[in-house]
C-alpha cells in the first residue's frame, strides 16, 4: 500500500463519519415527522390530510427512504473498502516483519562470515605449512648429502690428479648460509 493510500482513507473515513451524521440527522427527521403525524392523527380524530398534503409528504417520505438507501449503499461500500485495506495493510506487516526478520539473519551470516573464512582457511593451510616444513628438512638433508658428496670427490680428485702443484684452498659456503637462503624465513 502506497502512502498515497493513507490520505485516501483518511478522506473515506472523513466522508463516512459525514455520511452516518447526515443518516442520523435524516433519521431524526424522520422520527420527529412521524411522532408529530401520529400525535395529529391521534389528537384530531376528524382530521384527515388532504390527499394532495398527503401525496407531497408520501413523495417526500419515499424520497428520504430511496437517499436513505443510496447513503446506506455507500456506507456499506466505503466499509467493504475500508476492510479491504484493513487486511491489504495487515499483509504488508506481515511481510514487512517477515523481511526484517530475515534481513537480521542475513547481517548476522555477513558479520560471522570473515571467521568463517579464516578458520577455514586455516585448516586448510595446516597440511600446506607441515608439507613446506618437510620439504625443508628433505632440501637440508639433501644439501648436506651433496655438499658431502661433492667434498669427497673433490678429495678424490685432487689426491688422484696431484701432480705436483698445488692449488690455493678457498674457503667453502658454511652449510647453514646455504639453508637459510634456500628457505623462507617465515616458517
Amino acid at each position: 500500500m502506497s502512502q498515497s493510500d493513507t490520505p485516501n482513507i483518511q478522506v473515506l473515513s472523513t466522508e463516512v463519519s459525514q455520511l452516518r451524521q447526515e443518516l442520523q440527522l435524516r433519521d431524526s427527521l424522520v422520527q420527529q415527522l412521524s411522532q408529530e403525524l401520529f400525535r395529529l392523527v391521534k389528537g384530531n380524530t376528524s382530521f384527515m390530510p388532504q390527499q394532495p398534503e398527503l401525496e407531497r409528504d408520501t413523495t417526500q417520505l419515499q424520497a428520504l427512504q430511496e437517499q436513505l438507501q443510496a447513503v446506506e449503499q455507500q456506507v456499506a461500500f466505503y466499509q467493504e473498502q475500508i476492510t479491504t485495506r484493513d487486511s491489504e495493510i495487515y499483509q504488508l506487516r506481515q511481510s514487512v516483519q517477515e523481511l526484517t526478520d530475515r534481513t537480521r539473519m542475513l547481517e548476522q551470516v555477513v558479520q560471522e562470515l570473515p571467521q568463517i573464512y579464516r578458520r577455514k582457511f586455516e585448516e586448510r593451510m595446516t597440511p600446506v605449512r607441515e608439507k613446506v616444513a618437510m620439504l625443508q628438512r628433505e632440501n637440508r638433508q639433501l644439501q648436506a648429502e651433496l655438499q658431502s658428496v661433492s667434498y669427497r670427490l673433490a678429495l678424490k680428485t685432487r689426491n688422484a690428479s696431484h701432480s705436483g702443484i698445488d692449488l690455493p684452498n678457498f674457503p667453502r659456503p658454511a652449510s647453514d648460509e646455504e639453508t637459510n637462503i634456500s628457505t623462507p624465513q617465515n616458517a
